[in-house]
């Protein structure tokens, strides 16, 4: 049997500190370059391993800038990009003697992946549809699960903040999901993030089954938490079965086991000297077929986690929207997002219930409101300097939460009220 290792006595470091708050920053300013690129090249006859080799090069790029002086100090892949498409619900990162994914016009493309500095971990996940466009709308139950999951996500933020609970938002995003129709995923998991922990024992459950709801513990957010947001919306009865499909993403665990084959020595070895304790893939080991080998015995003891790639039914969407929030004393700071566009999709549905329309329109952080009471002080002084006061929430457009803060500066009415509120770029 593994026995569990408790070598660990150091004093947790948290956003308290300054320069953590930095780590995690630039950690997300490069999950959001990322991903802006990776978005660009989800086209049609795009391949699935290559995004998923292009984003974990990219993340390894990237960090490799920062901290060169700092040789102790780690940082590259805090969770390897996965692009999992329409049923496919999570973590499809094929290996490259496994059966590749090749896009089509109108796939539902998920694109899922972390960042860390010195252990901090910045994710992302985030949705597009090929080919879609201002002229090529999306509709149907694409719109639909894709505007479910974008505003469940949106309204998450504002509730996971220091004095909130978990359970407040597994019920909000449950009814956010209703209202277009859409279910989301059964028993997934939002985790507290801490250094060096992508999966810490404050959670967020997701449509919990019966047992689940049993056994989920209640918990309450406080200040100087981070959490990964992860939103997972179905178009079907969000029930999560696994495939044929392998495995490709892991994670050492803290337990430890004497391993009997010498092809599974080597491959842990190389697992606890290439990734720490954050989730890997099969592809980033030198040698992928004694990989495949010694995996085998590791994940039988317990010494890896494994995360294995989950299916929806045939014919139904996933759509995902996930981000990573400090919650700092002024208020949840949001440090991963990507782009939307309203403009791209138009479902039947809108969100039509009071309750989550005036959540919707609140502020996320006391900051946001001080920069609107500057603004209408500047306005009553001169209206001349009107379009000069907030040139930050002009240039950053892109940002979800930033445009409903634009929203509510600028008209008063909450933009969810339009039949035709939109989707994600292509």
């Amino acid at each position: 049997m593994a026995d569990r290792d408790y070598s660990s006595d150091e004093e947790e470091k948290t956003i308290a500190d300054d320069v953590v708050v930095t780590k995690y920053k630039m950690a997300g300013d490069m999950a959001n370059g990322i991903l802006k690129k990776l978005i660009a090249e989800c086209k049609e006859g795009a391949s699935a391993r290559s995004l998923c080799i292009l984003g974990d090069s990219l993340i390894i790029e990237e960090t490799n800038k920062v901290y060169k002086k700092e040789k102790e100090l780690k940082k590259g892949i805090g969770f390897p990009t996965c692009i999992s498409v329409n049923n496919i619900i999570c973590h499809f990162s094929p290996l490259l003697s496994d059966n590749d994914t090749i896009l089509n016009a109108g796939d539902v493309v998920k694109i899922d992946f972390g960042v860390h500095i010195d252990g901090f971990i910045a994710c992302v996940g985030h949705t597009v549809v090929i080919g879609a466009s201002k002229e090529n709308k999306i509709t149907g139950r694409k719109a639909d699960v894709l505007l479910a999951a974008y505003y469940a996500a949106e309204i998450a933020q504002r509730l996971v903040k220091a004095g909130g609970n978990n359970q407040q938002v597994t019920e909000i995003v449950q009814k956010v999901a209703s209202e277009f129709n859409c279910t989301p995923v059964e028993g997934m998991l939002s985790h507290q993030f801490q250094q060096n922990i992508i999966d810490g024992d404050k959670t967020i459950i997701q449509n919990p089954n019966e047992a689940q709801r049993k056994d989920h513990k209640k918990c309450e957010f406080e200040q100087h938490e981070v959490y990964g947001v992860d939103v997972l919306i179905s178009t079907g009865e969000g029930k999560a079965k696994e495939h044929e499909t392998r495995t490709a993403v892991y994670k050492r665990t803290d337990m430890q086991y004497a391993l009997k084959m010498k092809t599974s020595r080597l491959f842990y070895s190389e697992v606890c000297n290439k990734f720490t304790m954050m989730p890997f893939t099969l592809r980033a080991i030198e040698d992928e077929k004694k990989a495949r080998l010694g995996v085998n015995e590791c994940t039988n003891h317990e010494l890896l986690t494994p995360y294995p790639v989950l299916y929806e039914k045939d014919g139904e969407y996933v759509a995902q929207f996930k981000f990573t929030v400090l919650l700092m004393p002024n208020g949840p700071l949001r440090i991963t997002h990507g782009t939307w566009d309203p403009e791209f999709i138009q479902s039947e549905y809108s969100i039509k219930d009071e309750e989550l329309k005036t959540i919707l329109s609140s502020q996320v952080s006391k900051k946001t409101q001080k920069k609107k009471k500057k603004k209408a002080a500047a306005q009553t002084q001169s209206e001349e300097t009107k379009e000069n006061v907030t040139p930050v929430e002009e240039t950053e457009k892109v940002t979800p939460v930033e445009e409903t803060e634009k929203v509510e500066t600028v008209k008063p009415e909450i933009t969810v009220e339009s039949e035709t509120v939109e989707k994600v770029e292509g």
